[in-house]
């Protein structure tokens, strides 16, 4: 397998998963699951730390399960780490083990980790499983990162394992938990042995630990210009959708997505010359009408809507973040996504419904615009492959707020920037 040439692009029945979960709280965790295994179409199982009781059930919708190994010949300082992580790191040897045909790519989970599987295996693509790769994300709180490590990949986030690479970690993994038997989790084990073996963490930006506290709105809002892979610890922040549950949120959020799993909380922004209205829209979620001219590096940047992860403090984090503002001509008004649709085969249209006024009569009408409909291409999966740059958009109504016409909706379209383009304020 190791020597296996390249024939097919990479694709969902090459990734086997491992998800680390427990037979007592398997219940309490199994919605996050449920949300994007496909059975039938993703492979791989929940690794229980127990066989589940005779009185259970196994749901229809989990992935199915496995039972971990005995994990108790292993050392364990119980003042830092714990017997459970000792289990959790060993899910890729296991999963090798099992010998499964045509597997590429280990991607390890946790009980509450949301893939978005398209979009994974769309990054995994771009790597050749035949090379040693060791694929995700840090923290988000630098105070975790100083902590645990930067130079591995964190579990909750997701991670991807080649099968080149797995194959030499299961040779040497056992030896490596008892070497860092003093760390606290299982992917700061697999970490310790990756660094051993000399393979360095890819990063990809769209594997979110989501180690912060409070609102998560500002980091969805500004997401980097990668595609969305994973999101983790859902049930530590508020909703993603106000005024729904964290699951529902989910389930609207990944309503979007099925319809362009790619573009989905892809940024981008652009400006209205002659109203001097600012507009900024993360696709799939969220979008932001400005009555003033802000700039593309403020735009780009993310509202500190929370706090991090171990402390709760205002940071640091591993990316910039903005305060908004007490000028009322320079906070935003906020909308959230209603509803999405196609149009044809190969375009969606977002609609948009303002959540927050933001602006007052200070700045003139103060924004009287009730929704923000976005019409989009289907973003081409290969977009991902080349050197990412982000999409352009233009207002093409709203040019005036005393056109009442324009007051309630304003019409965006999103589209490839043009050569020489660039979003500059007029």
């Amino acid at each position: 397998m190791a020597t296996e040439l390249i024939h097919e692009e990479t694709n969902v029945s090459h990734v086997l998963f491992g998800i680390g979960g427990s037979a007592k709280t398997w219940s309490k965790r199994r919605h996050y699951s449920e949300l994007w295994w496909k059975n039938g179409i993703t492979r791989g199982f929940v690794w229980l730390d127990e066989k589940p009781a005779a009185n259970v059930t196994w749901p229809d919708m989990s992935p199915p399960y496995k039972v971990s190994e005995d994990t108790s010949r292993f050392k364990y300082t119980s003042a830092y780490g714990s017997r459970s992580a000792i289990r959790i790191a060993r899910i890729v040897k296991e999963s090798f083990q099992l010998g499964l045909e045509n597997v590429r790519w280990f991607v390890m989970g946790d009980d509450d980790t949301v893939f978005f599987v398209e979009n994974l295996v769309m990054v995994l693509g771009k790597y050749d499983h035949n090379e040693m790769y060791y694929i995700g994300g840090n923290s988000e709180s630098v105070e975790q990162d100083v902590i645990h490590s930067y130079t591995m990949a964190y579990g909750g986030g997701g991670f991807a394992i080649s099968y080149s690479l797995a194959a030499e970690l299961v040779r040497v993994l056992d030896g490596c938990i008892d070497r860092y038997a003093s760390f606290y989790g299982s992917d700061q084990k697999i970490g310790g042995c990756m660094s051993e073996i000399g393979v360095p963490v890819t990063k990809e930006l769209g594997f979110h630990q989501v180690d912060i506290r409070g609102d998560p709105y500002g980091l969805l809002a500004a997401h980097p210009v990668a595609p969305l892979v994973s999101l983790h610890h859902l049930d530590y922040v508020q909703p993603v959708f106000p005024g729904l549950t964290r699951t529902d949120s989910l389930k609207k959020l990944i309503q979007a997505y099925k319809m362009d799993p790619g573009r989905t909380l892809q940024h981008t922004f652009c400006y209205n010359p002659s109203s001097k209205w600012s507009l900024s829209v993360s696709w799939g979620y969220t979008a932001q009408l400005y009555p003033s001219l802000i700039t593309a590096k403020d735009l780009a940047t993310a509202f500190q809507t929370f706090f991090t992860w171990r402390s709760w403090s205002e940071g640091p984090f591993a990316f910039n973040t903005r305060l908004m503002s007490d000028d009322p001509c320079k906070r935003p008004a906020i909308y959230f996504l209603d509803r999405v649709h196609g149009i044809g085969s190969s375009q969606t249209v977002t609609t948009y419904e303002r959540f927050w006024a933001g602006t007052g009569d200070e700045c003139g009408s103060g924004l009287p615009v009730r929704y923000v409909n976005v019409t989009a291409a289907e973003l081409e999966p290969h977009t991902w492959v080349k050197a990412p740059q982000r999409q352009c958009c233009e207002i093409v109504n709203g040019a005036s707020s005393s056109d009442a016409a324009n007051d309630d909706i304003v019409q965006v379209r999103i589209r490839s920037c043009h050569r020489w383009e660039s979003v500059t304020p007029p």
